[in-house]
């Protein structure tokens, strides 16, 4: 993916640790600062130059030096660039076939856990959306599980992960995640499963057409990118992630689809670039 270079997004909220370091200077003096600059005007020293010899001093006692991952703050950086090519994307679309104002979402890097609005995020449960505070979490170890657990690396994996997780954001912002929730404790769970499992694909599928425009608008994609896409849709679908974890399937448990029809409804994003194609809860899915 062609990403390097290109402008970042401002709605990056960097939660890692050890990101809030680097706090050169202080506040105040202290107690001891204050007793040896009284003693200083009682001795007719220059208080000025004390007070700055007491600064300097503590300047360099409070001064701290982060130590960062460069791979990690790199993966940070494309995460960020993929981020503002949803915005422009959905900016547009929604512009031009919604006649509505995308409210761009915030993206929150964290390490390990943190909290949203949903309840605890943690690197176990892997990105996800949260619509009560319409923020995006990823903690950036997932790139790692996505190459190494599931098999799908690629920078352009990723790209199709948190192009997902933002489609679950315009499903919000169009109400219909609202729609779906709604029906919780009003049917059984095997169907309010088959619901969920529209939904998801239909982000698939958000994410998909997200891909067409961004190519059509900035051409970011290089040879590979599709096959990519693609292996890491098929790498998230229930049935191979329960066959893998059980050696067995329970199509009545999925939640997400499975990897023939996570693959299917992205790649019909990305064919078609129409958002009117994208009704997953109007169709028979197989």
């Amino acid at each position: 993916m062609r990403w390097q270079g290109r402008e970042k997004s401002s709605n990056v909220e960097d939660r890692r640790r050890g990101r809030r370091t680097k706090t050169v200077g202080a506040a105040g003096l202290g107690i001891g600062g204050i007793l040896i600059l009284i003693f200083a005007l009682f001795s007719g020293e220059d208080p000025n130059q004390i007070l700055g010899q007491l600064q300097g001093s503590q300047e360099q006692t409070t001064s701290t030096q982060t130590t960062t991952n460069a791979a990690e703050d790199e993966l940070a950086e494309f995460v960020s660039v993929v981020l503002n090519d949803t915005e422009d994307v959905w900016q547009k679309l929604f512009r031009e076939q919604l006649n509505r104002r995308y409210v761009e979402p915030k993206l929150v890097l964290f390490s390990e856990r943190d909290q949203s609005a949903c309840g605890f995020a943690s690197a176990a449960t892997g990105p996800f959306y949260c619509p009560a505070d319409q923020k995006v979490y990823i903690d950036l170890s997932f790139y790692q599980q996505l190459k190494h657990r599931f098999k799908a690396p690629g920078d352009f994996a990723m790209a199709y992960i948190i192009a997902h997780e933002v489609g679950h954001h315009v499903q919000h912002l169009l109400g219909i995640t609202t729609e779906v929730q709604r029906q919780r404790g009003r049917i059984s769970e095997e169907e309010y499963n088959k619901l969920s499992v529209r939904l998801e694909l239909q982000a698939d599928f958000l994410a998909g057409v997200w891909a067409h425009h961004a190519q059509r608008m900035k051409n970011i994609l290089e040879e590979g990118d599709l096959e990519e896409a693609l292996n890491a849709a098929s790498a998230v679908g229930d049935d191979r992630i329960q066959m893998e974890a059980r050696g067995y399937v329970v199509p009545e448990s999925f939640t997400h689809g499975t990897s023939k029809q996570r693959m299917t409804w992205f790649y019909k994003g990305l064919e078609t670039g129409d958002l009117s194609q994208g009704d997953t809860f109007g169709v028979p899915l197989n």
